[in-house]
């Protein structure tokens, strides 16, 4: 997995009626791009994260998403 700052972790739902979790990547801090990374959730929480085979990087800018 690679990521960059400014992309967002889609963390999908384990079961039936969870919704995906989403945050967005403010620091690398593994090389080249690999994880850990230090991200921040829409709350404004922030943590480091080490994504799982459940979560996907969404590389498009937040301006690309529809209304």
């Amino acid at each position: 997995m690679r990521a960059n700052k400014g992309d967002r972790l889609v963390r999908h739902g384990r079961v039936v009626g969870e919704h995906d979790h989403i945050v967005e990547v403010v620091e690398t801090l593994g090389p080249n791009g690999a994880p850990p990374y230090r991200v921040r959730a829409e709350n404004g929480h922030e943590t480091i994260m080490s994504p799982g085979p459940d979560c996907v990087v969404d590389t498009r800018k937040e301006k690309d998403h529809p209304a």
